[in-house]
């Protein structure tokens, strides 16, 4: 078959989309496809795929008033409940196709439930929703162990404050964690600080392994941050943190009412036609 892409990124996390508005194109995603569509010298390379689908082809029933549907996968093609930084490019695509109107905020429907958008400036301002915080685990990579705090932000992830994000080492294989803890695995970030309410951080991401950001990590790793440094939001003064990713610098932001919002950039950067040979 032939079919439309686009590729884009929020802070070099990168993804393929694939518009397929009424379902008619690809069907249920097979990973396999998915796989080689994201490999980085046997096709276009990405960190995961975004099938654009409206929410009703999508067959989701709890959408509420979201027209659009993020059929997210990571790289190896596993389903991923949500990301902060493809929701962006996601909605990057809807803005400049002139599928959704920008001047109100957008409902797009994940399944961490529906997502809401605002642009802001040349930004996008999700508001990813709640969290829910756990207990400490311990996390390894050759030559360290440390405590990790579990923190679910539409992904599960492990939260490690370290020395330099340097000692996570080279990455290539996903840290140690409790599989007890995190049975379906676990997005790990290794957090340094540089500032006050300013932190870097590296992430090694189930099923995509290292990347240059990612957007739900960097909500866990603000949190944790906060909560670390005990600080509460009010409702005349949320919380801020800046995080820095290998990527660039994305700001979140802790509400009164224990939302989360994450703000960064997000670009679409190619598009093309593929034909498919299986």
């Amino acid at each position: 078959m032939t079919f439309t892409w686009l590729k884009g990124h929020g802070t070099e996390n990168d993804f393929v989309l694939l518009p397929d508005h009424d379902g008619r194109v690809h069907g249920d995603l097979d990973p396999g496809f998915v796989a080689v569509l994201c490999h980085r010298r046997r096709g276009i390379g990405a960190d995961g795929v975004m099938r654009v689908i409206r929410a009703d082809a999508a067959g989701i029933t709890d959408a509420g008033e979201a027209e659009w549907f993020m059929d997210y996968r990571n790289a190896d093609g596993s389903l991923s409940e949500m990301c902060g930084n493809g929701i962006r490019v996601f909605v990057r695509h809807l803005i400049d196709e002139g599928l959704v109107d920008a001047s109100a905020p957008i409902p797009v429907a994940t399944r961490d439930g529906v997502k809401v958008i605002e642009e802001a400036g040349d930004r996008l301002r999700v508001d990813m929703g709640t969290f829910v915080v756990g207990e400490h685990s311990d996390v390894s990579v050759p030559g360290h162990r440390w405590p990790a705090r579990e923190v679910h932000t539409g992904n599960p992830h492990a939260v490690v404050f370290v020395g330099s994000v340097d000692e996570a080492g080279p990455l290539t294989e996903a840290p140690g964690f409790d599989r007890t803890v995190y049975p379906e695995g676990v997005n790990v970030e290794f957090v340094e600080r540089r500032g006050e309410r300013h932190v870097g951080m590296r992430v090694h991401e189930r099923g995509s392994g290292e990347t240059r950001s990612c957007g739900t990590g960097a909500c866990a790793v603000g949190l944790a941050t906060a909560l670390a440094d005990e600080v509460r939001p009010t409702p005349d003064a949320p919380v801020r943190y800046r995080v820095d990713v290998p990527g660039g610098t994305v700001q979140v932001e802790w509400t009164a009412d224990d939302h989360l919002i994450l703000e960064g950039p997000a670009v679409i950067v190619a598009r093309g036609e593929m034909e498919w040979i299986a």
